[in-house]
């Protein structure tokens, strides 16, 4: 900045004196100005201190969730898309070995909890860095994708159960897996399935979360604004969809499985652990109460689905305690099912760390690499689950077959997730397309 003369103001200010006659200086009546003594050298003036200006700066944002990717997350999806599979196929003796049947919960909550929570990951820092706009829109384009999924998988898998139906002259596997209603009407059942109010049996993962995604651009907005509020106003839809038996509807009658105005409360609490909620939970799950609180739960869980399975024990579930607690609804999200799933959590989070040393071994490979290609494994596993129920329906049922396909499934799945981990090394590595955003697909997948 240039210097500029003093004012007398200045100059006093400074505590010198005049050193000559300025024009300005003189007043009107003076007829000249009054000798003085040798003037003393004049200081440099000093700049005149420019005022402080602090730069612009954005508000800082939330802190999303911590940076890199947490494997725990990988892992339990990889299992819990194993564990969908083994419960898929009918009278499959593995399917003992899933939590379903020791407890009130099953995979299906371990799968929707982490797609919250790995949806809000990825597309919580775009919200923050780009905006709503940006934001929403790669939410939309997501579920669009998912749809499309959807819509190949439908298709395909019509298309197999018609096959094997015709082809073994045996009917009753379109009644089993509610494909009936499609070869009847066709020209209808084909607008119901696009609409995804017809759905097959073991397809009706991809609608509710597709519905879940085309709701949370407006939910992650309020999430990272005030995640409090966002969660709490997910428990006042979850208990209003109680009272009044909220639903979509499906066709040909009844209501979606997976009632997504319920499920949408687990989903949404997965999204606010990922933002900062599980941070504040953790002096709680850190707690020894909530140890053996979760554990006693767990146990309780356990005696009462003996209890299903050997009814000469029934007797040790009190009357009063079954009319209160039956029926235990699956596809209302039941309040027994959250709490089994949030006692599991609790004690997983306490004993398995995010730096866990076992989630870098190869043992646990494969179950990481399915659960970070979750959405491609989670179609193949539906397919898979329809052929193992047809073999062993039409050539050999017995232990040793079950056993066998069952493995033979998981291992075709674990090859199929390792060929696409590989496939998008490779395309990486050319350097030639242009660097996409990380995605979060069926359940997190890229995030």
């Amino acid at each position: 900045m240039s210097q500029t003369p003093f004012t007398e103001g200045a100059a006093a200010a400074a505590g010198l004196r005049s050193t000559g006659p300025e024009p300005e200086a003189v007043s009107a009546g003076a007829e000249r100005a009054t000798p003085v003594a040798k003037p003393k050298p004049k200081p440099e003036p000093k700049p005149e201190p420019k005022p402080e200006t602090k730069p612009e700066t954005k508000p800082e944002a939330k802190p999303v969730a911590k940076p890199g990717r947490d494997l725990r997350l990988d892992l339990f999806r990889g299992i819990a898309l194993w564990l969908i599979f083994l419960d898929h196929v009918p009278n499959n003796i593995l399917a003992w070995f899933t939590i379903r049947n020791y407890g009130f919960s099953d995979a299906t909550e371990i799968f929707i909890f982490i797609s919250g929570y790995t949806a809000a990951f990825v597309y919580g820092a775009a919200m923050v860095q780009r905006g709503f706009v940006i934001a929403g829109a790669r939410i939309l384009k997501r579920a669009w994708q998912i749809y499309v999924a959807h819509v190949f998988l439908f298709a395909i898998f019509i298309a197999e159960i018609s096959y094997v139906a015709s082809s073994f002259e045996n009917p009753l596997y379109t009644e089993e897996m509610n494909a009936l209603e499609f070869l009847k009407q066709p020209e209808v059942t084909i607008i119901q399935a696009l609409l995804l109010k017809f759905k097959p049996v073991n397809m009706d993962v991809l609608p509710l979360y597709i519905v879940l995604l085309l709701l949370f651009p407006v939910a992650l907005w309020l999430l990272i604004r005030n995640a409090t509020l966002a969660l709490l106003l997910s428990v006042v839809l979850y208990a209003l969809t109680w009272e009044y038996g909220w639903n979509i509807p499906s066709h040909p009658t009844g209501h979606w499985f997976f009632n997504p105005f319920a499920w949408q409360l687990l989903f949404i609490f997965g999204a606010w652990c990922a933002l900062g909620g599980a941070e504040r939970l953790s002096p709680v799950l850190r707690s020894p109460v909530t140890m053996w609180l979760a554990i006693g739960y767990l146990l309780f869980c356990f005696g009462v689905t003996m209890t299903w399975y050997f009814p000469k024990i029934s007797f040790l579930v009190p009357r009063w305690l079954g009319e209160w607690m039956y029926p235990i609804d699956k596809t209302n999200l039941d309040v027994l099912r959250f709490a089994h799933f949030l006692a599991l959590a609790a004690l997983t989070v306490r004993f398995i760390p995010r730096d866990w040393p076992p989630l870098q071994s190869r043992a646990l490979k494969p179950a990481i690499l399915c659960g970070q290609h979750s959405l491609e494994i989670f179609c193949l596993g539906v397919f898979l689950a329809f052929a193992a129920h047809f073999i062993m329906v039409e050539f050999f049922g017995g232990t040793l077959m079950q056993i066998a396909i069952s493995m033979a499934g998981i291992l075709i799945m674990v090859g199929t997730a390792a060929l696409i981990s590989w496939y998008k090394k490779v395309e990486g590595r050319g350097g030639s397309a242009p660097k996409r955003p990380p995605d979060a697909d069926l359940a997190g997948g890229e995030a």
